[in-house]
């Protein structure tokens, strides 16, 4: 029982660490919830957002809780993330709106938005180096990013073609139904399979997309008048995402051996 409480514990705070970026975003967004779309001292809620976000990314290299590879993955998936917000935050697209204004924005995006999705590929990120994560029978490379570079098109390509989400996921399923996931917890090693672990992951970041629209950070058009529960549909757009982030992250921080093993690189 001791031990069990000690391997639950372990992997909690491990968790929570690795986590440590968007549990940090979403404490702020909660508590700057009361200043609403009001200027303070020439800048608005977003702004202070952004400067916070900063703070954070600088105290955790200085504290060296990320190290530099992992934080130039992170500020790739941020600049993706951006390019993709601008599009689907466009007038003539609308899939969701920031209902508040910002000084430091592009275009209808406010600059702090991309550390949202930063704080994910932190997530994978830290992780993969807290956990000691290994990964059996991963898809070749190729195949992976072929997947990552489909899934970012078809969230904007799917206004003017048809919508291949659908088959995104079943090749996903395909190429990562056999790949198991390694991870070390109190000297033992526990092996679980990837693609029930995305799922749960896809679900607990729909959880924070709930509390981030309902503290007004985004919104989507049937939450301008009143707000509601994020439809469960988004857990598919968070399940692709996730995937495209975890792509880039193993891609630049491991190394896959040529029978699928995956490793991470001595940094």
């Amino acid at each position: 029982m001791i031990s069990l409480f000690k391997s639950c514990f372990e992997f909690s705070f491990k968790a929570a660490s690795a986590a440590l970026f968007g549990i940090l975003l979403l404490i702020a967004f909660v508590f700057t919830a009361s200043m609403g779309s009001q200027e303070f001292y020439g800048f608005f809620r977003y702004d202070y957002l952004l400067f916070y976000a900063l703070m954070i990314q600088v105290c955790l290299l200085y504290l060296k809780l990320e190290s530099w590879p992992e934080a130039k993955v992170i500020a790739l998936f941020h600049i993706m993330a951006m390019g993709m917000e601008i599009f689907l935050t466009h007038p003539q697209i609308a899939s969701w709106q920031y209902p508040q204004p910002a000084v430091f924005r592009i275009l209808t995006v406010p600059l702090f938005a991309g550390f949202m999705y930063s704080a994910v590929g932190s997530f994978f990120a830290r992780s993969l180096r807290l956990y000691q994560v290994s990964f059996e029978k991963l898809p070749s490379f190729s195949n992976m990013i072929a997947l990552a570079v489909l899934s970012y098109i078809n969230f904007m390509s799917k206004f003017f073609v048809p919508d291949i989400r659908f088959v995104l996921f079943a090749w996903s399923v395909i190429i990562f139904w056999k790949t198991k996931i390694h991870f070390q917890l109190q000297q033992h090693q526990i092996q679980l399979p990837m693609l029930p672990v995305l799922a749960i992951l896809a679900f607990i970041i729909w959880i924070a997309e709930n509390i981030s629209t309902f503290y007004k950070i985004w919104l989507y058009p049937s939450q301008v008048n009143a707000w509601h529960m994020v439809g469960w549909g988004k857990l598919g757009s968070w399940y692709l995402l996730l995937l495209l982030s975890l792509v880039l992250v193993l891609k630049i921080l491991g190394t896959r051996h040529s029978e699928g093993n995956w490793t991470l690189k001595n940094h």
